[in-house]
């Protein structure tokens, strides 16, 4: 059985999850310009963060670990939506 924090300590953790993976997403793009297979970016953003949130969530034994893995997991979508973002403004 996973072990959840109260819904408010959850949902927090979540937006400040999304609200980093928008941060990191900018700071990436700004940092790295070598050219990279987009399919490749994609994988990267978006399957590191879900699969050891993932894994953190439901390997978790306490409450905390439970919203850390929240907060690991939430980072994807946030990240991967700036690079959607840019790719939308750039034309591509």
């Amino acid at each position: 059985m996973i072990p959840l924090p109260r819904s408010w300590l959850l949902t927090s953790a979540m937006l400040v999850g999304t609200a980093l993976g928008v941060l990191a997403g900018v700071a990436f793009t700004v940092l790295v310009r070598s050219p990279i297979r987009p399919d490749f970016v994609i994988a990267l953003v978006v399957g590191i963060p879900t699969v050891t949130g993932m894994a953190v969530v439901l390997l978790s034994g306490r409450r905390w670990v439970t919203m850390v893995g929240a907060f690991i997991l939430a980072m994807a979508p946030g990240w991967f939506g700036v690079l959607v973002a840019i790719q939308v403004a750039s034309g591509g």
